[in-house]
């Protein structure tokens, strides 16, 4: 089941609108063990209300229209079901963009249920040779009086499979729970930026030799047909710098090729030739 969420905000121009077949996507799965508070989360988020009580049979997805440093997302959100401990894993792995893996800090047993979902994660991106960001989540901190989990804690467990730990309480305080959802899309664009690397480019340039030798007939032997060898110009590759450090690239001719100017290749405009 799928439901769709939109929070009222100011209408946007005819210019800002997009077709959300143009408006990019980002894919949440908020995983932990039952009574974390998961359903409380998404739905402070989506809706600024707290519902205390759900059923913890039910998964759902949920999409929101969200503005997020003045670019436009389609932010999807899977509230998974899981019980005490990982299951069927496959249905958020293979969907998600970014993990959510939340515990109540007023809940040991909830906080060491986050190592499996965290090790299956490692585990997944290892295999896919992609990583995901993963954000660990400290709830109800509403409930600082019964800690049973330090902040020094999940700091450590965060520093281990090299995530960002926040502690929010989705009772009290929406505008930190929309920052964690909006810190998501935000490391989702860091790291479709990190995949998009930029090969090397190289050009080529032909080098005569600058003693050519003449064809040299090779003898035929026991009446097979004689053959020459010519002598082949060599090429030089050259790299160019990546485009992070590319400003103006000059190619130079030899000197004993020609006495023109040299061709010039710009890459990039308004900047020093180096």
């Amino acid at each position: 089941m799928s439901s769709k969420f939109g929070k009222p905000r100011a209408a946007p121009s005819a210019a800002d609108r997009l077709p959300h077949s143009l408006v990019p996507e980002c894919n949440v799965a908020i995983l932990g063990c039952r009574g974390a508070g998961k359903s409380a989360l998404t739905v402070k988020f989506l809706t600024k209300r707290f519902i205390s009580e759900y059923d913890p049979n039910l998964e759902d997805t949920y999409t929101s229209e969200e503005i997020v440093d003045q670019q436009p997302v389609l932010l999807k959100v899977m509230d998974t079901a899981d019980q005490d401990a990982p299951l069927n894993c496959e249905r958020y792995l293979h969907w998600a963009n970014v993990f959510l893996v939340v515990y109540s800090i007023d809940n040991k047993k909830s906080f060491e249920g986050c190592h499996q979902y965290l090790d299956i994660i490692s585990l997944h991106s290892k295999g896919v040779q992609h990583n995901y960001p993963v954000l660990l989540l400290g709830n109800k901190l509403d409930m600082e009086q019964y800690r049973q989990v330090t902040k020094s804690d999940g700091q450590a467990l965060a520093a281990k499979y090299g995530c960002l730990l926040y502690e929010v309480s989705a009772c009290l305080d929406f505008e930190s729970v929309q920052h964690v959802f909006h810190e998501a899309v935000r490391e989702m664009r860091r790291e479709m930026e990190k995949s998009l690397t930029v090969r090397p480019l190289f050009i080529t340039e032909e080098r005569p030799c600058l003693h050519m030798v003449t064809p040299t007939p090779v003898a035929s032997k026991h009446g097979l047909a004689s053959c020459t060898f010519n002598t082949l110009s060599t090429v030089n590759y050259k790299e160019i710098p990546s485009v992070a450090q590319a400003k103006l690239v000059t190619v130079k001719s030899s000197r004993a090729q020609s006495k023109r100017k040299a061709p010039t290749l710009t890459l990039l405009k308004g900047f020093k030739i180096f």
